[in-house]
């Protein structure tokens, strides 16, 4: 298998050699990850070759195989080949492998017929302006792979709501500093206590959560600075999100952290799912008890939320 031998795909890659790299990308059946429950959604460069090889150390539950930001124009044809081969050295992933292809005319919707038939887990769009360039998304990818929207441009964010047009559309993630440069706000205004960006992590992502659709919030860059990054989670935390972008290892654990429960209120939520149901089979919808207080449908229900979200 190619990704068995790197130095192999290295040195086509720095001769220049692309067609005997591509042939070297042989689809195969491919069992999907539907898990929506990744805390974690961390970039990946797929031309570097040493980053892919080291996907089954990695612990975020998302990788998001980058073929946009930080790819040059002519890495671009390298990197989509060694996506492919990616792809199809690991048939059953236990992280949920998601490519970000290039905006659609920029040669996304070659890349997203490209990659088709080695059935990556999702595929997500950048640049997105209208109900139309999400139509235009479903056509393209076959059924059976996911597809996630960036939302990163002003036209995005007024049509957020009208984008859930089918039930492959799974996830979107905030492409914070993009969007700000397209609605002409400085970066210096994202500070976790400027109310105007509570009011934005707000509405994305309550309108997500409307649509059925995960909201992933921003990629903090800093990925050096985990005290600044603490801090975004826990607000975040607090508002309801459970997912977040990064780039580094070390931000996965410390998103793991705090996107995490404890295990005293994991066996809170199964008792109370226990205690509920045992109830309800005695036609008991709502009753006291000397632990958890008084507990109905809606506190069952969110019990349920956490123990499904979590797989647990």
């Amino acid at each position: 298998m190619p990704l068995q031998n790197p130095q192999n795909l290295t040195d086509l890659v720095e001769s220049g050699q692309l067609d005997p790299l591509r042939a070297l990308a042989t689809p195969v059946v491919r069992h999907q990850n539907r898990s929506q429950s990744f805390r974690s959604a961390m970039m990946l460069s797929p031309h570097n070759i040493k980053h892919l090889t080291k996907i089954p150390e990695l612990k975020s539950e998302c990788l998001m195989l980058n073929l946009e930001d930080g790819v040059s124009k002519e890495q671009k044809p390298y990197a989509l080949a060694l996506c492919a081969i990616a792809l199809a050295f690991f048939p059953k992933c236990d992280k949920k492998l998601i490519v970000r292809v290039n905006p659609l005319d920029e040669g996304g919707a070659e890349e997203i017929l490209f990659l088709n038939p080695f059935m990556p887990d999702g595929i997500r769009v950048p640049k997105i302006r209208s109900v139309q360039d999400v139509k235009r998304i479903l056509t393209l990818v076959d059924d059976g792979i996911e597809v996630h929207l960036s939302i990163e441009t002003k036209e995005a964010w007024l049509a957020l709501k009208e984008f859930a047009i089918d039930e492959r559309i799974k996830a979107y993630y905030l492409g914070v500093l993009d969007l700000f440069a397209d609605l002409g706000l400085s970066q210096s205004l994202l500070l976790p206590d400027n109310p105007s960006v509570h009011y934005m992590l707000s509405h994305f992502l309550f309108t997500s959560r409307s649509c059925g659709v995960k909201p992933v919030s921003f990629v903090y860059q800093d990925y050096k600075n985990s005290e600044g990054l603490r801090n975004w989670l826990e607000l975040e935390k607090m508002m309801g999100f459970d997912a977040k972008g990064c780039i580094a290892p070390a931000q996965v654990e410390l998103i793991h952290e705090v996107f995490g429960y404890s295990e005293s209120e994991i066996g809170r939520c199964r008792e109370i799912i226990k205690l509920f149901e045992e109830r309800a089979a005695k036609g008991i919808s709502g009753f006291a008890d000397e632990r958890y207080g008084f507990i109905d449908e809606p506190i069952y229900k969110g019990a349920l939320v956490i123990v499904k979200q979590y797989g647990l």
